[in-house]
């Protein structure tokens, strides 16, 4: 075994299958195959275990409110969100942060860890600098961007920059974060390190036919989104484009992959545009049978946008699972989505909050074939060589060996 780490996050499934984004649970699963022992600490929600074993990675709950319903701050979309949603989770955040303090401390203190790793920086980098440096475990904060992109203010850059400069690395997933972080915490120990994703799920041939026979109409094209359904994300562009689309391609359809807090509004936007018919909504899907669903599209289309408080799209991974899935991406020109998607090399990039362009991009797919062909192979082969889930836990094991504790 090369050491125990304990992992201190926010965003971690709360059961089996959970819609939270897993992007942390895969990096402890690849860690664990290059022979670290990780351990997962993360806030409590209604519904989930204090304690139990997802995918062979141990993780255990806090509870920082009771009753558990009240705990609200955490999961659904974020804690952003959450915040900027309901003003009242402010109010939880003091018992959020003290808990999670405490109970840092007590498995620092009686665990033999040999290093912990705080994702985002508030308020889990917080929390970690203040218990490791107390305890003098060796500390790596990730900044996955809308931890540095929002919460704004004098007191919250405050809060960010002791946090950030108590750290001994801190690693980020692009190169936006990497200039957000070089801003508020000046001269630091940075290592640009992606998030990485699978690069050997592959779609289900049957499942696609099936769900471009269910989805699909005519000569098309299909478009497929994928993600949260909040503002930040941009869906209503897409359902804007496949208005403007009407004259030129009346069989364009769009498949909307995901949840979130807007998707009513965005349901009613369809049927006031009279595209109803042409949007379909599928509300979260099995992850393992997200592949197939990108599959099934003839454009990805990923408009993410810069929202009121601060927050952008800091990486993006379905960019680069769409990639994988050999399905030509459109995205906004935006964050750290410009590391993956290179325009006219891997993909199109296209304005914040512009359908017109976005109409205008798949038009052109449909004119020009064979770049539709080359974004397509040129993807692929960038998605593989920088953003596997393979190379990002090598070099944070890797970053981890030269760290640990003696």
């Amino acid at each position: 075994m090369k050491g125990r780490i304990l992992c201190m996050t926010s965003n971690f499934p709360r059961w089996a299958g959970d819609s939270t984004t897993p992007f942390v649970l895969h990096l402890a699963e690849d860690l664990e195959a290059l022979g670290w022992e990780i351990d997962v600490l993360a806030p409590h929600a209604p519904g989930c275990a204090h304690a139990e074993t997802i995918d062979g990675i141990k993780v255990n709950r806090f509870q920082y409110l009771w009753p558990a319903r009240l705990q609200t701050v955490c999961y659904q979309g974020g804690a952003l969100i959450n915040l900027r949603k309901n003003k009242a989770n402010k109010f939880k955040l003091p018992a959020l942060i003290a808990a999670e303090w405490a109970h840092c401390m007590a498995r620092l203190a009686t665990r033999k860890y040999d290093l912990l790793h705080s994702h985002w920086i508030l308020p889990q980098g917080f929390t970690g600098a203040l218990a490791a440096r107390a305890l003098r475990v060796p500390h790596v904060l990730t900044v996955h961007g809308g931890d540095i992109f929002g919460l704004r203010g004098k007191m919250m850059a405050r809060f960010k920059r002791y946090a950030l400069r108590h750290a001994d690395v801190v690693t980020v997933n692009s190169s936006a974060t990497r200039q957000a972080v070089n801003e508020v915490a000046g001269d630091i120990r940075l290592e640009q390190i992606p998030m990485g994703v699978a690069t050997d799920r592959y779609a289900d041939p049957a499942q696609v036919a099936r769900l471009r026979a269910a989805y699909g109409a005519g000569a098309g094209p299909l478009l497929v989104f994928v993600g949260r359904l909040v503002d930040e994300k941009g869906v209503e562009d897409v359902i804007r484009a496949v208005a403007l689309l009407r004259d030129t391609l009346p069989d364009t359809r769009a498949l909307i992959v995901g949840d979130g807090q807007d998707r009513a509004a965005l349901e009613q936007l369809a049927d006031g545009l009279g595209v109803a018919t042409s949007v379909h909504f599928t509300g979260w899907v099995d992850p393992k049978m997200l592949s197939s669903y990108l599959a099934a599209g003839d454009v990805f289309v990923g408009p993410s946008r810069r929202s009121s408080d601060g927050w952008i799209e800091a990486q993006g991974l379905t960019f680069i699972e769409a990639m994988l899935q050999k399905i030509p991406v459109v995205a906004t020109r935006s964050g750290g989505i410009v590391d993956s998607v290179i325009h006219e090399q891997t993909g199109l990039l296209v304005d914040e909050r512009s359908p017109e362009q976005i109409a205008a991009a798949i038009e052109r797919l449909r004119r020009e074939p064979e770049l539709r062909s080359q974004l397509i192979a040129a993807a692929d082969r960038h998605a593989r060589e920088k953003f596997s889930r393979a190379a990002s836990a090598q070099r944070f094991s890797d970053l981890f060996e030269c760290l640990k504790a003696p």
